[in-house]
């Protein structure tokens, strides 16, 4: 019920094979405007009879393909150096089934769907997902910007590979809730095109590592640097020479804000080096905040703008019990522990922390600079940062400048799959 617009819009499957599309230069400027980050609906008013959906037009124009495999060869400015070069063929594989809803158990969920192109590789409009016959899931989606420098996948870290790690969403009894890894397999060998497709790129064919392969190869494709941050630190282009002259530049009071991220603490777990930022500790420290997901959740409903409902009747309803990190290990130390993401491009890909609690950047670093969630328990680190309410201006400033210059380019080479209809013998 409370899925947007551009909510379907990345739910959008692959029905009709193969693909068309058409190759441009990576960075290349797009002149049709259509394909962008920030097609969302921020649901501001949503909880009033009064509320008027901001989402855009449905995107009827194909994007644009991208070799996104020469990202691998020379990723831009601020990445570091990509292990192993990536195979065309097997991301174009892994694109197409990335947005094939069939590979949900009743043909309604894509990986897209909670991974949107055009809201950053996330969700803008849910802090939380809804999966498989509108279960909820507890956590907020993580981005898929640069998840092939990642160390450890999901918010707890219990996957270390691309390739493993998709049979936790398609088996999920409130994600994709595939009955089993055959069930999966067996329907992509039902379609012509997908069987004879993996024949012809990999050895074993059709597989369970190789169905990995593809959709790992097709996010390990997503990479984005080149930001104006990444530009003035790693590529020393200079400040603007006059405040209010519009020369152009890095802004001074983001050049603050780095001063302030540095000076108060926040780079001991968004970590810079010397030739190369991901903004994350190596996914290795795993940190306690509390944040509002773990308060009692509301117990009425919202169906429609203004329209609440309290469940009178009973129903099957899932556990939000989230111990993160404790999870997967067992320990006692690692209750309410999660990984720490990256803060590139994090101005596309609120809301934000572990549950989607919190809105806005404003309110993230406003948070922090009240001593987080006020658990004596939470990481020390998070409730030492005092900042100003000047220092808290400038760090937002400074965040917004870790946007990549061709994050637009990459929803564009995922809107060129071509979306039709089923036809007959299982295309």
């Amino acid at each position: 019920m409370q899925r947007g617009l551009a909510k379907c819009l990345g739910g959008l499957s692959l029905l009709s094979l193969p693909l068309a599309g058409i190759v441009a230069p990576v960075g290349s400027p797009l002149t049709d405007g259509a394909h962008k980050v920030g097609l969302a609906d921020s649901r501001v008013g949503y909880e009033s009879l009064s509320y008027v959906t901001d989402s855009k037009v449905v995107i009827q124009a194909l994007g644009e393909r991208q070799p996104l495999f020469e990202l691998s060869l020379n990723p831009p400015l601020g990445l570091p150096t990509v292990t192993g070069e990536l195979d065309p063929a097997e991301i174009d594989l892994g694109r197409q089934l990335f947005f094939d809803r069939r590979l949900s158990k009743n043909e309604t969920l894509s990986c897209a769907m909670c991974h949107i192109p055009e809201q950053g590789f996330t969700q803008n409009e849910l802090a939380t997902p809804v999966g498989h016959l509108g279960k909820g899931v507890r956590r907020n989606v993580p981005s898929l910007y640069n998840v092939a420098f990642a160390e450890a996948l999901f918010l707890d870290g219990r996957e270390r590979s691309l390739e493993a790690q998709i049979w936790s969403p398609l088996l999920a009894e409130n994600e994709m809730a595939n009955e089993s890894r055959e069930a999966v397999l067996a329907k992509l060998a039902s379609n012509d095109f997908y069987r004879e497709r993996f024949a012809e790129i990999f050895e074993e064919g059709l597989a369970e590592s190789t169905l990995g392969r593809a959709l790992a190869a097709y996010q390990r494709a997503l990479l984005s640097g080149d930001s104006p941050f990444d530009r003035w630190h790693f590529g020393r282009e200079e400040l603007p020479s006059k405040k209010g002259s519009g020369a152009e530049g890095y802004p001074a009071l983001a050049a603050r804000g780095f001063t302030v991220f540095q000076d108060k603490g926040c780079a001991a777990c968004h970590r810079i080096n010397d030739s190369s930022a991901l903004f994350t500790d190596g996914q290795e420290d795993y940190v306690y905040i509390w944040t509002l997901g773990r308060a009692l959740r509301p117990p009425s409903v919202q169906l429609a703008p203004g329209i609440f409902v309290v469940p009178t009747v009973d129903a099957e309803t899932e556990t939000f019990t989230d111990d993160g990190r404790y999870e997967v290990t067992g320990r006692e130390a690692d209750k309410w522990r999660y990984r720490t993401p990256s803060l590139r491009n994090v101005a596309l890909t609120g809301p934000y922390m572990h549950d989607g609690s919190i809105a806005t950047l404003e309110a993230v670093v406003a948070f922090y600079a009240e001593g987080g969630g006020g658990d004596p328990a939470q990481d020390p680190r998070t409730r030492s940062v005092q900042l100003t309410q000047s220092d808290q201006e400038a760090l937002v400033a400074f965040l917004m400048t870790l946007t990549s210059s061709h994050v637009d380019v990459l929803v564009s080479d995922a809107r060129s799959v071509t979306i039709g209809e089923r036809t007959a013998g299982g295309q």
